[in-house]
Parts: C-alpha cells; sequence; structure tokens
C-alpha cells in the first residue's frame, strides 16, 4: 500500500508455497489488488507444477477483471522439486520442466484469445472443449523467469517478459543471456524489442549514490524494469529508493 502511494509501478511476490512461513501467493495478491488503487501486482513467478494452466489464465483473468487491468503473469517452469513433489505435484527434468511450460502458455494464451470453445492435447497438459472466460480486462503479460538455454529461447520465441534475479543471473551473464533470447526472438519471427527485460535486484538499499549508478548500469544490459527486494526495513527502503534513487535512474 505504500508501494501504491509513492508512485512504484509494479509489485512482484513469490510463489513458493511449500515453505511454511508464506501465505499463499495468489490470495494475497487478491487482497493487495484490493487494498490499492493503481500498482500492478504480479507472481514473481507463478509455480506452475503446483498449478493447472487453465485455471492459472481463470486466476489470471479474474484478477485482472477484478482490478481493473491491474495483473500482469509471471511464469516459472519449476525449481525446488523435493518440495513440490511433497506437495503433490510431478518431479520433472530440465528438458520435462520446459516442454510442459510451453504447453502451458499456449493453453493459457487460448483461454485468453476470447474463443467460445478450446482444444489442446499436450503430453502434460490438456483443455477438451472448455469455454474460457471471462477474459482479460487488459492484454496480460506473460513474463518467464529461464536462466537455462532452452528456456532463454522459449522465452524469445514466446514470452511477452523475461524475469530473471541477480543471484542466478548476475551482471557478467546477462549479455549472452539476452542474445539468446534475441537470437529465438528473430528466428520466430519476432521483434526482440517487444520483449520487456525485468530485473529481481536483491539487496540492501542504503548507499543511494551506489544504487542509482547499479541500476543505470543493469539499464546498460538492457533491463527497463527493476524488482527491488530490499533486505532490512522494507518501508523504509522503498521510501528512499522512491525519493532518492528513481528520479535519477
Amino acid at each position: 500500500m505504500r508501494a501504491d502511494e509513492l508512485g512504484y509501478e509494479l509489485v512482484g511476490i513469490q510463489d513458493h508455497p511449500y515453505e511454511a512461513r508464506f501465505v499463499e501467493t495468489w490470495s494475497l495478491i487478491a487482497d493487495l489488488l484490493a487494498r490499492t488503487e493503481r500498482i500492478r501486482i504480479f507472481p514473481d513467478v507463478a509455480n506452475l507444477p503446483l498449478r493447472v494452466p487453465a485455471m492459472i489464465a481463470k486466476q489470471a483473468a479474474t484478477l485482472d477483471v477484478l482490478s481493473g487491468g491491474r495483473f500482469e503473469l509471471g511464469l516459472g517452469a519449476g525449481a525446488q522439486w523435493g518440495p513440490i513433489e511433497a506437495m503433490g505435484g510431478p518431479r520433472r527434468s530440465p528438458g520435462e520442466a520446459v516442454d510442459a511450460l510451453e504447453e502451458a502458455i499456449r493453453i493459457i494464451r487460448l483461454f485468453w484469445s476470447g474463443g467460445e470453445s478450446i482444444e489442446l492435447d499436450g503430453r502434460y497438459y490438456g483443455v477438451d472443449g472448455v469455454n474460457p472466460g471471462p477474459p482479460p480486462a487488459h492484454p496480460i503479460g506473460i513474463w518467464v523467469g529461464a536462466y537455462k538455454p532452452r528456456m532463454l529461447a522459449l522465452t524469445g520465441r514466446m514470452a511477452d517478459g523475461w524475469v530473471p534475479s541477480v543471484p542466478y543471473a548476475p551482471p557478467e551473464v546477462i549479455p549472452g543471456m539476452r542474445a539468446r533470447i534475441d537470437r529465438a526472438a528473430e528466428a520466430a519471427g519476432r521483434d526482440p524489442g517487444e520483449i520487456r527485460r525485468i530485473y529481481n535486484v536483491v539487496g540492501s538499499f542504503e548507499d543511494s549514490a551506489e544504487w542509482i549508478e547499479t541500476l543505470r548500469g543493469y539499464g546498460e544490459l538492457g533491463f527497463d524494469t527493476f524488482i527491488l527486494w530490499p533486505r532490512g526495513d522494507l518501508i523504509e527502503q522503498i521510501e528512499r529508493v522512491a525519493e532518492e534513487v528513481v528520479p535519477h535512474v
């Protein structure tokens, strides 16, 4: 709510339902959309193996309608397979996870397409004559959390955005990852410039001058959006960043 007041544009919320200390992400997002007026919110990123794609599409469209177009969809193929399996989800190899994500994206887009009935018979997911609706209030972006070559290529072919995190994709590896996304986009007949680049930035945002320089450097790597994951006093740090960093980046 304070971020909404300060003029921030976007809030990202992790989706690790097997963590006992976290409430359920989609329920939290619904609550926060109801409490705020302008800020957009997205799962950063949604845990696909624990959620059926058609229901992801339905929930996303519902939240978008109820909030007047303020929901976006971050989507991941899955990680932490032990906890996922413990909750009843599948354990997938890296290749299987990528293939399942591709099927999921196709189903989600079909669900939002406005068709009266949709069908897709995949290896991991399928829909058979389901009647989708209501449609989203705005064109929801599908932003993929991707690091490995096949996931990066999938992002270039199919996604509206890329959402890596600094701890897993530090600045020095970004140019190579970005190039793989761009090549895949071009091969698919897409303009790479249309793919949003969103960087999850973790740190203690206390030295404003240092963070101005750091975020400018990330911008030169091609990122257009930064999600701040502060360590320490959350409110104090987002207030400082809004007042001292954002105007200079």
